[in-house]
Formats: C-alpha cells, structure tokens, sequence
C-alpha cells in the first residue's frame, strides 16, 4: 500500500500506516478477556434479576447512592461514577423512581441540575440483593484466584482504566455524552 503524503488526508476506507495486528498469543489473551467479561456482566446481571429483580447497572447506581453523603448524587455525578451517558441513566433513575428506589431533587444552586436520592425503600431493596450479590462475585472471581493473582488483576484493570480516562476536558467519555 502506498502511504499518503500527512498534508493529504486519507480517504476513511483507506488505512494512513499499515496496522500493526495482534500476535497470536495478544490475540488469545484478548479473546480470552471479551468472553470471560462478557459471561462475567451476564453472571452477575442474571444473578441480580433472579434475586432482587434488577439489572446489574441499576444495583450499581443504588450502590453509588448508598456510599454517597446523604444518600444522594448530581446525576452528572451519578453518570460519571457509573461509566454510562446522561441520556442512559435519565432513563434508568425513572424506572428506579417508578419503583419507589430513588427520587429526583432539584439542585438549589443550579437551575438545571437535578439530584438523585437513595429512598428507604432503595436501602433496603440494597441491602437485600447485597449478600447474594457478593457471594456471586465472590464465586465467579475471588475463589478462582490466588491472591498473587487477585492483585495483579486489580493492579492490571487499574492500568487499563487509567489509560481510557484522559485527563482532557474534551475526551469523549460515555457522561458527557
């Protein structure tokens, strides 16, 4: 392939350098990784929709919630501690607020900024799933790993997430979307 002159750009279709492919082993260890978070996500969804009747992202908000001072978050917050758009979760806080787990709030000092608040019922919906919750990850990744191996998947994800959070105010993450 012909490279383009960098003044020039290059057409969508077309490739500016030639890509550097994965080896076969990069290749088997990321094909690992996709099927074991895609069962993981699956795991855990499936778990919390049999014994709390919700998805894994709605516990993972009323977790957010719950660890928040006085039971409440900005949803731009809320968004950004969740990894998911503001439009996601607009829709996911009215059906937690459908069944009696979060209220909205306005914000005082901002017009147009709404909180999201953990209610009573929300706690204890919470407190409910939690114990089941954390039997299943504990089942489905602690007891499968030696410690040596628990921390260098910790040490790992966080090098892996430090890397796809750029500092820059224009980054396209999923809540500012």
């Amino acid at each position: 392939m012909e490279y383009m002159k960098a003044s020039t750009p290059a057409p969508a279709t077309e490739l500016r350098e030639e890509s550097r492919w994965l080896t076969d082993e990069e290749q088997r260890i990321w094909r690992s990784y996709i099927h074991a978070s895609t069962l993981l996500e699956d795991h855990m969804d499936r778990q919390l929709q049999r014994d709390a009747g919700l998805p894994h992202i709605y516990y993972g908000l009323l977790v957010q919630l719950s660890e928040s001072p006085h039971r409440r978050l900005r949803m731009t917050e809320l968004a950004m501690h969740a990894k998911i758009t503001r439009s996601r979760l607009s829709h996911a806080v009215a059906r937690l607020e459908k069944n009696g787990w979060v209220r909205r709030e306005d914000c005082p000092s901002d017009k147009r900024g709404q909180f999201a608040v953990l209610t009573e019922q929300g706690q204890e919906v919470l407190q409910q799933a939690a114990p089941g919750h954390v039997a299943a990850v504990r089942n489905a990744v602690f007891e499968r790993l030696t410690p040596e191996q628990q921390k260098s998947l910790g040490e790992i994800m966080e090098i892996v997430a430090e890397g796809l959070q750029p500092a820059e105010a224009g980054a396209d993450l999923p809540w500012l979307r």
